[in-house]
């Protein structure tokens, strides 16, 4: 799928059909034993953009990285869980996700080149996405991909 393509279909204006992309209002989150370390290997890697990172030392108490294309992640240091709260569902290594991109091949080019673990090489879907997955260094399970989600449907 080409980046026209992915215009007709949303991916630029996060399905909404009409102008810049909202701002994120669902963030997906994740825990690291090394934080400072992941988020410079998100950065490079993958192309993620650092836009904060609140903490001393090495220790992360929040972080949020931007997606370019559109929507971002927050992440933290790994800790104990507070007293009378629930355990983070989720160790270190754990989380999972889809990130949609235009140019995946070039995206997959970078991941290599900075030594991300190909777990899954390029290819193309029966729905017309060409993706490819790759782990972290804390072992999370990244996939990237041209598919931008089918249509929204129009309010109103």
């Amino acid at each position: 799928m080409d980046a026209d393509s992915a215009d007709t279909n949303g991916a630029s204006d996060g399905g909404t059909g009409g102008g810049a992309a909202p701002a994120p209002q669902v963030w997906p989150s994740l825990r690291a034993r090394d934080a400072r370390a992941l988020i410079r290997f998100l950065v490079e890697a993958f192309g993620f953009e650092e836009v904060v990172a609140y903490g001393e030392g090495e220790f992360v108490a929040h972080a949020e990285l931007a997606w370019p294309e559109g929507g971002g992640i927050m992440l933290g240091s790994d800790r104990p869980t507070p007293e009378g709260g629930e355990p983070w569902p989720g160790g270190p290594g754990t989380f999972s996700g889809y990130v949609v991109t235009a140019d995946p091949d070039a995206l997959h080019a970078r991941a290599a080149a900075a030594g991300a673990r190909i777990t899954m090489a390029l290819y193309d879907t029966d729905y017309g996405s060409r993706d490819f997955a790759a782990a972290d260094p804390e072992g999370n399970h990244w996939y990237f991909g041209s598919y931008p989600g089918a249509p929204r449907p129009s309010a109103g």
